[in-house]
């Protein structure tokens, strides 16, 4: 969902890529209708996992939980979103999820300096 809102909203100021330590075997489907219900279509994405090459490249590495699994690199700036994980969750939770994330993606925008465009 953090992708999707960052695509969604930095267009082509900013790129993201998104991975996990333990990816699944598909997007949560409830995730996927939270986000179409606000127009952010994220069915063309797939769990992958990270990699360390991806890690070095970011200007802001993100984590949601991963503990000791993220790699972690000297110098790179990590923020870490505590958030309940969706998995699992009825499209009520995945809502309550969604517009936090979406909340986190856009003061990391502001942050960055990229304007939203949506």
């Amino acid at each position: 969902m953090a992708l999707g809102y960052f695509n969604h909203l930095a267009g082509d100021l900013a790129v993201a890529w998104s991975g996990g330590s333990e990816p699944g075997d598909e997007i949560n489907p409830a995730a996927v209708t939270a986000m179409d219900e606000v127009g952010v279509d994220i069915t063309g994405e797939f769990p992958k996992p990270w990699t360390d090459e991806i890690v070095q490249a970011a200007d802001v590495v993100v984590t949601m939980g991963c503990g000791d699994a993220c790699p972690v690199f000297p110098g790179k700036r990590y923020e870490s979103w505590e958030l309940p994980d969706p998995a699992g969750q009825g499209i009520d939770a995945v809502r309550v999820i969604r517009d936090d994330i979406e909340k986190r993606v856009r003061r990391l925008l502001d942050e960055l300096g990229i304007t939203p465009g949506a």
